[in-house]
């Protein structure tokens, strides 16, 4: 009888032993991490390291402390102090103007900042990432390296990652992302390999559908790819231009109805377009069209107010 009790005695040990661990670990306690009870929310934490002194000084200026300081689940990037002062010789202003100007200093702090917890395992590489500001960025990852592209396609390091707190982890960066300034239209306005493109846009109308709030995509051909399409139709270049309901019809077909960075399409999947047809890409970036012509994807990921730019270098035609 005693040896049961003994037992019993043992395997209650055991469970409570087994419990504490369990609790530590979901606290995210055990290793280098602190208790719960030791750690600070993200305001307190950004104002514990001095490399994010100006970012804390930003946060206040714009007032958005509280927000850092509220209980809920967040993520902020941080950018570091370098990242500030790069970031003042960029835009040529001073820190004080920069502090002054609250709409603007708001809106870049705000694309930091996510409304979520997001640490580095459940970053969506290659996949938009959207702050509580609006728009949207992206992180890809390449040899333990990972590369933000901001909303004016601009890019940076985030060189720590998951210092953790209270209402969530804290990320640092090199380089102060700022959100997107022109939409699609805008942004092709922009390139000068999209100089036709500009044209045909102009020409049709097709600008001002681009200039909405979408979200879409584009699928937009280079300067040569238009050369091309007129040697194939046998037209030149200016009389494939004045033909604006077909060159509508052709544009509407580059367009999707929806916002889809490259890691973000289904390999061989149909994508429909505004033009009522649709287009498949494959794993080697290689576009075919409804009368089985191939394009390929030259550059991926342009990022825009209202969507996202692929550059592809060959007209895709409906059928």
């Amino acid at each position: 009888m005693q040896s049961i009790i003994l037992k019993r005695r043992q395997l209650i040990k055991s469970a409570a032993a087994l419990g504490g661990v369990l609790v530590l670990q979901a606290c995210g306690g055990g290793g280098n991490d602190t208790n719960l009870s030791d750690r600070k929310n993200l305001m307190e934490l950004a104002e514990s390291k001095q490399e994010l002194s100006v970012f804390v000084e930003a946060v206040n200026a714009a007032g958005l402390r509280e927000t850092l300081q509220a209980a809920g689940s967040n993520t902020v990037f941080a950018p570091n102090n370098d990242a500030f002062t790069a970031l003042l010789g960029e835009l040529g202003t001073t820190k004080d103007a920069l502090f002054a100007n609250k709409p603007l200093l708001t809106a870049v702090l705000k694309f930091h900042i996510l409304g979520k917890v997001m640490s580095r395992d459940t970053i969506p590489e290659g996949k938009a990432i959207e702050p509580i500001g609006g728009g949207f960025f992206k992180i890809d990852g390449l040899n333990n390296v990972y590369t933000f592209t901001d909303g004016r396609n601009r890019n940076g390091k985030v060189v720590s990652f998951d210092s953790l707190s209270l209402n969530g982890p804290l990320h640092v960066l090199d380089r102060v992302m700022l959100p997107a300034d022109k939409n699609i239209t805008q942004t092709v306005q922009s390139r000068a390999d999209l100089a036709t493109l500009t044209l045909a846009l102009a020409a049709t109308g097709a600008g001002d559908t681009l200039q909405g709030s979408g979200p879409f995509t584009l699928l937009a051909p280079n300067n040569s790819a238009f050369a091309a399409l007129a040697v194939e139709l046998g037209v030149t270049q200016a009389a494939l231009l004045a033909d604006t309901a077909q060159l509508r019809n052709i544009l509407n077909y580059h367009v999707l109805q929806s916002r889809k960075l490259r890691k973000e399409i289904d390999n061989d999947s149909a994508l429909g377009t505004l033009q009522g047809g649709s287009v498949r890409i494959n794993s080697s970036n290689q576009v075919t069209d409804a009368r089985g012509r191939i394009s390929t994807v030259t550059t991926i990921d342009i990022i825009s107010s209202n969507g996202v730019i692929h550059v592809v270098d060959k007209v895709l035609l409906p059928a």
